[in-house]
């Protein structure tokens, strides 16, 4: 990355790659770029992390992909609770994982971590400032006002990570399908109050929620056939939250404290493509959904993850640009889905009395443990499963093919001490895992002109786990096993699909 000055004393900054957006989408995006060699400028109109910690909940999967990266010591040990809900309905969401259950992270402890190290590893974070305009043709040209006045912004890329009203989707003028809010919940985190824990409590006026941490209460609430307010962007005051709360419950809370009141409605839309041009999008600049069950933070984050490691390689010219498809139709197809389930759970949260069959029915569904599963798996991200085949590769049918590598004990084959599969994915790198002695110097030579890009591991699978004795999988950086096989038929064309071309061919 440059900086020099016009004669007008507008800042100018070249760069690979220009972020819009230091939430924790754009966070992790910037880190996954910078671990993958690309320069990065991120910009962001707040003055630093959110000091309203709105989103609280991180998932396994989102666990995971922090683990991988080696950021979870610094998180320390936060609250753990294995049941969440599907639309109210408690669901156990314990699946097998190295994360199991819902983790109680505070959104500005999240974003605090992801800034440190995007820091630690290069990237150029800019506070205060405001994207203006852009425009997208062989490379991006973009327009700034920062606290020191204009800066334009030279990038080969773009991402939008700039949330539900996205500067960068209006701008590019990217079609945004869906449906607007119909309904909504007031919430508010407030200190001096006592009220009694609920977790979605359906009354007779509506639904009422209530949680205190650290003596601060979070209260949420919804009165049944209350329309959502037309807010133009301003928030609501904390008496009409009191006024609500009381219609509900019948409590008075107005002698608390607010530490900051918002509402968010049941709007359901998603971008028509991930990808336009040179101009990418990821979190909720991608997809706009109520926040049920804390999926709409980890959802974004994931984003970003699947997104980093492939524009990084698109941009050192390691891989082609239609690598950067695969983005779309992978988190696009995932974004559909939450979507989806979303929309379900606002009915059976927010629906009046007309929808309690249909909460009588899932409530003896969930006791199933074969729909547990595939709720749990959809809420938490650990049911995830890419079409990573395409038509140049011919894989057998192999169970993790397209899932997340299992978090697992490995036995180095030339001795030494066991380490963990997740341990082998923190330098962001793809990952060829030999677990078939006799075969190892054939894949290693197959895969030798991807060395700088794929590292090469024989080890022995541990007794007990979930990996078996005789198989290889090419994994990518982002833990997704994109081939599996037992010898070394079609490893060279998932390489070449996933990595790019080899550098002997270069």
């Amino acid at each position: 990355m440059t900086t020099d000055h016009q004669d007008t004393d507008t800042a100018i900054l070249d760069t690979d790659v220009l972020v819009v957006g230091a939430g924790p989408a754009g966070l992790m995006l910037a880190t996954e770029l910078r671990l993958g060699g690309a320069e990065v400028v991120v910009v962001d109109q707040r003055p630093g992390p959110t000091t309203e910690s709105r989103a609280s909940t991180l998932h396994a999967r989102t666990m995971e992909i922090l683990d991988s990266r080696g950021l979870l010591d610094e998180l320390g040990t936060p609250p753990c609770e294995p049941r969440g809900h599907f639309g109210g309905v408690p669901l156990d969401l314990t699946l097998p994982s190295s994360h199991p259950g819902q983790w109680k992270v505070a959104q500005t402890r999240t974003e605090e971590l992801l800034q440190r190290r995007a820091a630690e590893l290069g990237a150029d974070l800019r506070r205060r400032h405001q994207l203006l305009s852009l425009t997208a043709e062989d490379g991006v040209e973009a327009e700034a006002i920062g606290p020191y006045g204009p800066v334009h912004i030279r990038a080969r890329y773009l991402v939008g990570c700039d949330g539900e009203d996205s500067t960068v989707r209006r701008l590019v003028r990217a079609p945004f399908p869906g449906r607007d809010a119909a309904r909504e919940l007031l919430r508010a985190d407030v200190s001096g109050v006592e009220v009694a824990d609920r977790r979605f409590q359906r009354l007779e006026h509506g639904l009422a929620i209530a949680a205190t941490r650290e003596g601060v209460t979070r209260v949420m609430v919804h009165e049944f056939g209350r329309p959502a307010a037309e807010r133009g962007g301003a928030e609501p005051d904390f008496a009409e939250v009191t006024d609500v709360w009381k219609r509900v419950t019948g409590e008075d809370i107005s002698q608390g404290t607010p530490l900051w009141v918002n509402a968010f409605g049941d709007a359901n839309r998603q971008l028509a493509h991930y990808r336009h041009g040179r101009v990418l999008f990821a979190g909720d600049a991608a997809h706009r959904q109520m926040p049920s069950g804390g999926q709409a933070l980890n959802l974004g984050v994931q984003d970003a993850f699947n997104l980093g490691w492939k524009l990084a390689a698109v941009v050192r010219g390691s891989a082609g640009e239609d690598l950067l498809d695969t983005y779309h139709s992978e988190r696009h197809t995932v974004g559909r889905q939450v979507l989806a389930n979303i929309r379900a759970q606002v009915e059976l949260l927010l629906g009046g009395p007309e929808v309690e069959p249909a909460r009588a029915l899932l409530t003896e569904l969930v006791a199933l443990d074969g729909v547990r599963q595939h709720l749990a798996g959809m809420i938490s991200g650990l049911g995830i499963r890419y079409d990573v085949e395409g038509p140049e590769v011919h894989s057998a049918a192999h169970p993790l093919l397209g899932r997340r590598l299992p978090d697992a004990w490995l036995e180095p084959a030339e001795g030494g001490a066991r380490r963990r599969t997740t341990e082998l994915l923190r330098t962001g790198r793809g990952l060829l895992l030999s677990l078939d002695g006799d075969g190892a110097p054939a894949l290693r030579a197959t895969a030798a002109p991807w060395s700088d890009r794929v590292a090469f591991v024989a080890d022995r699978p541990a007794a007990g786990g979930p990996l078996s004795a005789g198989q290889t999988l090419l994994v990518r950086p982002d833990g997704y096993v994109a081939w599996a096989g037992s010898g070394a038929a079609g490893l060279a064309r998932a390489l070449t699909r996933w990595f790019g071309t080899a550098a002997a061919d270069d």
